[in-house]
């Protein structure tokens, strides 16, 4: 592997709320001309969750390329709202772009200093034969997973387990085994457990959250965009709350506490969800130059 030297990264916090917290992701420019094992290199020495990389698209505005510090990935939410956050505010963007990633093109839009990106419709699956060990891998009993709303595998792009628990007091207190969590995630090719309640810390929102996704080196995230999207889905089409705009925190509960809030708006054809976006925004919170030996 070559040395490169001076590589601009930008740390932009994503689903701040207030202008506070949020979940950090770091965002290089112009990297091209960088090979797939120099990128995963550099995401490892960065050391965040997400690091999202952007390259010039035949078919969209920008190509992103998302590496944790261990693998890269498919989609990542926070880190494409921190990413569009910051290239709206240096005048790269305007209200609508488009992002290619591995998997296909997605529309962008930009609004009131919030990015939001498109996801698919949802897609479910019950999970019954790996109930026990969901339960077990958060530390739950039977009576703090409400008997009405059960475990569910929902994807709009990226999968993951949502999981209700029967009020917030249940959600702070988690203690995840991250072994376990790890290897159901891999079984059921998953990004992580999108653990909720209903119950948030202000009026006007309608879930609190945990993520956790150790099979991607994430043993818990403050933000979580790719989550929050089915979540919503699921509080529309399983719950039964027939609103098309969610608000969602997550980041409470972490040992360093980092609340973010992210919206998501569903699109409606009738009562059925035919698509959605899902959105935040994002600040600046540091620039600086790295080298990769």
């Amino acid at each position: 592997m070559r040395a490169i030297k001076n590589i601009p990264v930008y740390i932009i916090n994503a689903f701040v709320d207030n202008d506070r917290g949020g979940n950090p992701a770091a965002v290089v420019l112009e990297a091209d001309a960088y090979s797939a094992g120099e990128k995963q290199a550099i995401a490892k020495m960065i050391g965040l969750s997400e690091t999202a990389f952007v390259l010039g698209s035949d078919v969209a505005e920008f190509r992103l390329e998302f590496f944790t510090p261990t693998r890269q990935i498919a989609h990542c939410g926070h880190a494409t709202i921190a990413t569009f956050s910051f290239l709206s505010q240096k005048g790269m963007v305007g209200q609508r772009s488009s992002k290619e990633t591995i998997d296909g093109k997605r529309d962008i839009f930009i609004r009131d200093n919030m990015a939001f990106m498109e996801q698919l419709a949802p897609e479910y699956r019950d999970v019954p034969a790996f109930e026990i060990r969901i339960k077990a891998a958060l530390g739950l009993k039977d009576v703090d997973v409400p008997a009405f709303a059960p475990i569910r595998l929902v994807s709009t792009g990226n999968a993951f387990v949502i999981v209700p628990v029967a009020n917030v007091d249940v959600l702070s207190s988690i203690v995840p085994d991250l072994n376990l969590i790890a290897a159901i995630s891999e079984e059921l090719d998953l990004v992580g457990f999108y653990v909720f309640a209903i119950g948030t810390s202000r009026p006007g929102r309608h879930a609190s959250t945990r993520m956790f996704a150790p099979r991607y080196g994430i043993s818990e995230e403050a933000g979580t965009g790719m989550a929050a999207g089915p979540l919503a889905c699921y509080l529309y089409e399983v719950m039964g709350m027939k609103i098309s705009t969610f608000y969602i925190e997550q980041g409470h509960f972490m040992e360093r506490p980092s609340p973010s809030l992210l919206q998501v708006g569903l699109q409606l054809v009738g009562d059925k969800i035919n698509s959605l976006l899902v959105g935040g925004k994002g600040m600046l919170v540091d620039a600086f130059k790295m080298n990769l030996p």
